[in-house]
């Protein structure tokens, strides 16, 4: 169970620093300093949780690093629906708290959706969307195996390394998809949204929730065979 807990509570400091930041300065792209602040944000946010909770669960806190972590032989299938559900569950409770803070402090959410993923970037294309997000995770998975890999020697950088390579994923992903390549950090803030009427696009959760476990099981896939 503290393996669980560990993972709940990364999720939610990851929901409510990332998604947080981007309801707070916003994403425009005619301002381009809301798109850095956001992507340092939720690489931060991974690098605080991998020094804070990684030694206890292996901070995936993300349903697709769960499943690639599972495919690639690193973890037993009787822990991963545990994982999966603690995530969910600490990205809804990151998404319930930034609606209480938000709402408590008058404050505007320059997101419009509790920071939650759209389509806008591609011009409401499904497709687009889903290779994006399939291509991020895939980048940001192989980092996170190759880091993590019992032949690495990164040493105890190994969590700065992951975080620096979502802030990349990040700069190109927000303007495109907002970047997700995590499917718990793309339903919590969907559903509290849609609980608080903010119009969040559900239609179109499914991109969010595919496309990075897609990406995932691929990188999976690629890195046991570079490893061979």
């Amino acid at each position: 169970m503290k393996k669980y807990l560990a993972e709940c509570i990364g999720t939610c400091t990851l929901v409510v620093l990332g998604c947080g930041t981007a309801m707070l300065v916003g994403c425009d792209a005619a301002a381009g300093g809301g798109y850095i602040l956001t992507a340092l944000a939720f690489g931060l946010a991974i690098v605080a949780s991998a020094y804070c909770v990684g030694n206890i669960s292996g901070c995936h806190i993300n349903p697709a690093v769960s499943l690639g972590v599972l495919l690639a032989g690193r973890m037993e299938k009787k822990d991963f629906l545990g994982y999966v559900i603690a995530q969910c569950i600490g990205a809804f409770v990151g998404a319930g708290l930034l609606a209480l803070i938000f709402k408590l402090g008058g404050v505007k959410d320059m997101t419009g959706g509790f920071g939650s993923n759209g389509l806008a970037g591609v011009s409401g294309n499904a497709f687009a969307g889903l290779l994006v997000e399939i291509v991020l995770t895939y980048i940001f998975l192989l980092c996170i195996l190759g880091v993590t890999s019992p032949k690495a020697k990164h040493g105890s950088f190994g969590g700065l390394v992951i975080g620096l390579t979502l802030t990349g994923v990040h700069i190109l992903g927000i303007g495109l998809t907002g970047t997700s390549v995590n499917p718990a950090r793309s339903l919590g803030p969907a559903l509290i949204a849609a609980l608080t009427g903010n119009g969040a696009p559900l239609a179109c959760l499914w991109v969010f929730i595919v496309g990075p476990f897609l990406g995932a099981a691929l990188a999976a896939v690629t890195y046991r065979a570079l490893e061979k």
